[in-house]
């Protein structure tokens, strides 16, 4: 499982709030090209967010679900990469001072070809697309503070 932290100087009801603007997905969510829905439930456990992922022409249209949401601590959801696959994302929010909350994002292959390639090529980049996920994440949750 490819593991990412970061600290973020923006309380943890602010950070979730972007998590659950399921619009803004394509904002921070590094390989997300574009959302094309957001279940009006959204992030209700079952509701989905429909995306495009990975670049024109090669982009595949899929849905993400969530599995469970405890606002403002974490997030699950299983992200549909299909035909490549599915992966569980998990996103822990943690408070560790006045409005400052270490933000975790786990994620992990679950189904499909992508989870039976899985190698030190596979955790290194998601690791590095992770990392970036999270300064996009931290941009958008600091500039609507206050």
């Amino acid at each position: 499982m490819a593991i990412v932290e970061k600290v973020i100087k923006a309380s943890p009801q602010q950070v979730f709030d972007v998590l659950a603007d399921g619009w803004t997905y394509s904002d921070w969510v590094v390989g997300t090209a574009h959302v094309r829905d957001v279940d009006d439930a959204w992030p209700r456990v079952g509701s989905q967010l429909h995306h495009r992922t990975g670049p024109w022409p090669f982009s595949l249209q899929d849905a993400s679900t969530v599995l469970l949401c405890e606002a403002p601590q974490r997030l699950v959801l299983r992200a549909g990469l299909w035909p490549a696959g599915e992966a569980i994302v998990t996103f822990t929010l943690e408070p560790v001072g006045d409005g400052v909350t270490r933000v975790r994002i786990g994620e992990e292959f679950a189904a499909g070809p992508l989870r039976w390639v899985r190698n030190k090529l596979n955790d290194l980049v998601l690791h590095m697309r992770n990392r970036e996920t999270l300064a996009r994440l931290s941009d958008i949750a600091t500039r609507q503070k206050g």
